[in-house]
């Protein structure tokens, strides 16, 4: 009887042993997929972001070209401007 014991046990032993590397697998597996998931994430956040760049600086880019424009056809309106600017600017910050 102790044999058919040694091999009942050798035979747990190794469906433990099997099952574990089962577990092991796909684990490594699980982990694999949440990599390759949170790469892509973190491509598609990059893409985006750097579309929001361009955005940025185009509108940035059009809106100085919309400023150099006017102060080519106003010289003078733009210059009383820009002083009334600057004064208002100097009257607060010695206030301050």
């Amino acid at each position: 009887m102790s044999r058919m014991n040694e091999g009942q046990a050798d035979t747990t032993g190794q469906s433990i042993r099997d099952t574990a590397s089962q577990v092991t697998q796909s684990l490594r597996d699980a982990g694999s997929q949440v990599r390759d998931a949170a790469t892509e994430k973190v491509g598609q956040l990059r893409d985006q972001a750097n579309e929001y760049y361009e955005q940025g600086k185009q509108r940035a880019q059009e809106w100085e070209q919309g400023v150099e424009d006017y102060i080519r056809e106003k010289p003078i309106q733009s210059l009383l401007i820009a002083a009334g600017v600057g004064m208002l600017l100097g009257v607060l910050w010695k206030r301050s």
